[in-house]
């Protein structure tokens, strides 16, 4: 038969009491007011209600001493003690959860800026190849192939053994012995847009080097 609280109210007494589950004394407990913990036992609860009602004179002090002895062993404060213990781990799990999860951002962050600095590194790399590579094609292309041809009968493949040996770490010497000889072998210098073309082409390939 399903608990009737109203009918309870009416007409309470221990028998009845001693029959319902924690659920319905709980609705007793909660109809009187009577103030308790919800993880407290059946058997406690309802000790609080048979004190309630005897102290309102609505059952006999007589139930007391037939009621069921709540034990008076630290049951309910160990289980308390269980639960904030319980609460406490978990709270330490979401902590190293929390922390280890911004360790991860942290490190994958940290690998987007290396990525990000790398390519640009290597853009700057490519970006700095390209315009030495322009520098060094304008100036091949800057070059007239006409100039410098006519030699004024002067035969550069007889004389070119007189030539001393290129050093592009001294341009200007090799350049200077350049034109002596051909003013000794020819009786007229080397110069001109052609001869200057060349001493600009050496120092940019001497200086290419530098820049890498």
């Amino acid at each position: 038969m399903p608990f009737n609280l109203d009918k309870f109210v009416a007409s309470p007494s221990v028998e009845e009491l001693d029959s319902l589950k924690k659920s319905e004394i709980v609705k007793v407990a909660k109809h009187y007011g009577i103030e308790f913990q919800p993880l407290m036992r059946k058997d406690e609860i309802k000790r609080y209600v048979l004190e309630y009602l005897v102290n309102e004179s609505i059952l006999p002090s007589t139930v007391l001493e037939t009621a069921i002895t709540v034990p008076t062993d630290n049951t309910f404060e160990l289980k308390r003690l269980e639960m904030e213990m319980n609460k406490e781990i978990r709270l330490k799990e979401k902590e190293r959860e929390r922390e280890k999860e911004e360790r991860e951002r942290e490190e994958r962050e940290r690998e987007r800026k290396e990525r990000e600095m790398q390519m640009q590194r290597e853009e700057k790399a490519r970006e700095h190849e390209f315009r030495l590579k322009q520098l060094e094609l304008g100036v091949i292309k800057g070059s007239d192939p006409k100039i410098g041809l006519d030699t004024g009968g002067f035969d550069v493949s007889k004389h070119v053994k007189f030539v001393p040996k290129f050093q592009e770490d001294n341009v200007e010497k090799f350049f200077n012995h350049f034109k002596k000889l051909g003013e000794q072998l020819n009786g007229q210098e080397i110069n001109g847009p052609h001869s200057s073309r060349v001493i600009s082409q050496a120092r940019l390939k001497k200086c290419i080097p530098l820049c890498q």
